[in-house]
């Protein structure tokens, strides 16, 4: 089964948690234990001080019946297992068991060790750490041991009901054992309560980091899955909405620019093709008409010349002469179209080019009353380009701009150079502005259509089309803004520096 990025990420960060839940409940545990141990052995040295301290003055008077007594009602308590009062040979002369009393206990048993610890001879002084044991009784439950010597004080070696000798130390001990049941059962208690609680964190902590990262990224990716499939398919339009301003965000904007791109690159290829696939086929038309246009042009003009004064046989022989003729036009720009070769690339200053199509077409524009202003950069690069191929890209633009004026018009085109930097590429922009009727946006995507054109009677359609393909054989892009009434800016982008193409391989 295929996991989501998001169940991978929660899977790690459970892990993540219960490993460091889980140290951090076993450090508390174990602190926890430590603390509750050490209130543990200081009450049962408390007790065991207690219950001496009880004793003494009965023990002093001799009353060993009020000693049994006392012991008696200390040893009901429930957590008290055992009560011990041993003489110094080890006999249990007190102890509510009255059972015990009388037996002797071995000097090597672990509760007299603390006293005899290196040989048989009891020490006055048992170190606080060793006061205490830990056991485990025969039915299994966890006991703390605590033993306590009795000193011979001067009170005891000076009384007159038992004179003890001055020199022994130690007269006997005092052995009590505690039971830790209640102990252990409140640890596990508290351990399976930290273990639910951790547990229930641990639940509460994935269900919100999975709404956070279901919210900040599963539907993001999401998204994007969901655009890469739909550009898998072909749909370049596709796009995703920029919502956040994050990393996510970015690679958002970053697809929808990248698939913008997509889109341009197959156009421009889609393009690329119908211009070659028309170019062929009108190269093979122009072929086939031109010779017999030839003729029917020669023929009319001939019949023209002989027409005399019959108004109606000159008029319509003038119809087929300049009807002739602009098939003849047509055919040309077919044969232009379709003998576009790759370009002859020098060294060149695009100023230079520009000003040299302005004075080709300088007369027209004249006729025209069309008044052009120039704008071009004097600094600006020389680039690598077909002197040619350049010239006849802007005197079409010219052309093209000159007769985008209606009748009473302000005629005036701005043609601008400049340097530019696009995506990280330096280029030479070139712009050729016009004041006239400007294009209606349903054929702005059209323009660069073989056979497609906005005036009328009066083009053939080729011209941007050619256009396009030059720029685009320079590496370069052409585009164009237009507002009906406003006027239309055609702009080219040529690099500065164009990779060799396979035509320029081919050559050399």
């Amino acid at each position: 089964m295929k996991l989501g990025i998001i169940y991978r990420v929660l899977v790690a960060v459970i892990l993540v948690s219960a490993v460091v839940l889980g140290a951090s409940d076993w450090v508390a545990r174990r602190v926890q234990q430590q603390a509750l141990w050490i209130r543990v052995e200081r009450n049962a040295l408390l007790l065991s001080e207690t219950i001496k301290n009880s004793t003494q003055r009965a023990m002093l008077l001799n009353e060993r019946e009020m000693v049994h007594g006392i012991i008696e009602v200390i040893g009901r308590q429930e957590t008290l297992q055992k009560i011990r009062v041993l003489n110094k040979e080890g006999k249990v002369i007190y102890s509510p068991d009255r059972e015990l009393i009388g037996t002797t206990v071995d000097k090597h048993s672990e509760a007299c060790d603390a006293c005899h610890a290196g040989g048989n001879t009891a020490s006055s002084e048992v170190p606080k750490g060793r006061r205490t044991r830990e056991f485990v009784d025969a039915t299994g439950i966890r006991q703390l041991g605590v033993i306590n010597p009795i000193k011979n004080e001067p009170s005891c070696w000076q009384a007159a009901c038992h004179v003890h000798d001055r020199n022994q130390s130690v007269l006997g001990v005092l052995d009590i054992t505690v039971s830790l049941a209640d102990v252990d059962r409140e640890v596990a208690h508290s351990r399976r309560n930290t273990f639910i609680l951790s547990s229930l964190a641990i639940v509460v902590l994935s269900l919100l980091l999975w709404a956070v990262f279901q919210r900040l990224v599963g539907h993001p990716v999401t998204e994007l899955l969901a655009a890469t499939n739909a550009v898998a398919a072909g749909n370049l339009d596709y796009r995703i909405p920029v919502r956040r301003n994050d990393e996510l965000g970015d690679l958002a904007a970053s697809f929808n620019e990248m698939t913008g791109r997509l889109a341009d690159a197959r156009n421009q290829v889609y393009q690329s093709n119908k211009l070659a696939s028309l170019g062929r086929l009108a190269a093979g038309i122009a072929h086939e008409i031109n010779n017999p246009l030839t003729g029917v042009l020669t023929y009319s003009s001939f019949l023209l010349k002989r027409a005399g004064d019959d108004e109606e046989t000159r008029h319509d022989l003038e119809t087929i002469v300049h009807e002739t003729k602009r098939c003849r036009d047509i055919v040309r720009g077919l044969l232009d179209f379709a003998r576009q070769v790759p370009p002859k690339k020098a060294l060149l200053d695009v100023n230079e080019i520009m000003l040299r199509a302005l004075g080709i077409i300088d007369n027209q524009l004249k006729v025209q009353n069309v008044v052009v202003t120039q704008e071009l950069a004097g600094d600006l690069p020389r680039i690598q380009a077909d002197p040619n191929q350049l010239q006849q890209v802007f005197i079409n633009l010219l052309v093209n701009a000159a007769d985008a004026f209606d009748d009473g018009e302000d005629r005036r085109i701005v043609v601008a150079t400049a340097r530019k930097n696009r995506d990280g590429k330096d280029m030479v922009e070139i712009k050729v502005t016009d004041t006239g009727k400007g294009i209606p946006e349903k054929n702005l995507t059209k323009i660069f259509e073989p056979f497609f054109s906005t005036k009328e009677n009066k083009g053939t359609g080729l011209g941007l089309a050619v256009v396009w393909g030059i720029v685009s054989e320079h590496g370069g892009v052409i585009t164009v803004e237009s507002k009906v009434g406003h006027g239309t800016t055609f702009t080219v982008l040529l690099p500065l520096s164009v990779p060799m193409t396979s035509a320029d391989a081919s050559e050399r």
